[in-house]
């Protein structure tokens, strides 16, 4: 399959069917951009990724280098073929309307979030809210304390890191490009990132032409 360059704009949600076997590779091309991202059986869509199913296989909460990404039928979707962040989150979840309220005071009602984004691009599959389940949040920093309080922190990304995922399955990608400004998971200051889809290992720097 022959490389396609995808550029996603700050706040903006995407989508891809990618065959199985195939490789895509998301690049966080100015660094701390939070990417949510589902996974979908592309044949069934009521196949779809879960974060508990993959956290008990690996036996870690932290997603990277080797994860195999699994769905709520416990087989493989994806595998994280190569990482150069270190460790991804899948517990955090998406931001909403309602969680920014909830958080951060009623002045935030108006702002766009993930699930607002999941729910539009989504829709273009036939997806509708009851087919949201918990997400993996790329590049995103979400420490678990010993006594198991989550936090959401400055990001350990930089500008050009890139996480490459093999399909294992013929696989509908949705992503949302984080909007979030309320805290820190993405500087306060979303950017545009980019995916590359049908690269071999070692995907092109952030810098290269689209």
């Amino acid at each position: 399959m022959s490389p396609t360059v995808h550029d996603i704009p700050a706040l903006a949600p995407w989508s891809l069917v990618v065959p199985a076997g195939v490789t895509f590779t998301i690049v966080d091309v100015h660094g701390n951009q939070a990417v949510d991202c589902l996974f979908y059986n592309a044949d069934d869509t009521d196949e779809r990724y879960s974060a508990p199913d993959t956290i008990v296989a690996q036996r870690n909460l932290f997603l990277t280098t080797g994860t195999v990404l699994r769905s709520n039928e416990a087989r493989p979707m994806a595998t994280i073929t190569a990482d150069t962040c270190g460790r991804h989150d899948t517990i955090g979840g998406a931001c909403s309307k309602e969680s920014n309220t909830l958080r951060y005071g009623h002045h935030t009602s108006h702002q766009h979030a993930c699930v607002e984004n999941f729910l539009i691009e989504g829709a273009r599959w036939g997806l509708g809210k009851r087919d949201l389940v918990s997400n993996i949040n790329w590049f995103m920093n979400v420490p678990v304390e010993a006594d198991g309080t989550l936090g959401i922190v400055d990001g350990i990304s930089a500008p050009g890191l890139l996480v490459e995922v093999r399909a294992e399955m013929d696989l509908l990608v949705l992503i949302s490009n984080c909007p979030q400004i309320n805290n820190p998971c993405n500087g306060f200051d979303p950017t545009p990132v980019r995916v590359v889809v049908g690269d071999p290992p070692g995907a092109p720097a952030a810098g290269s032409g689209a």
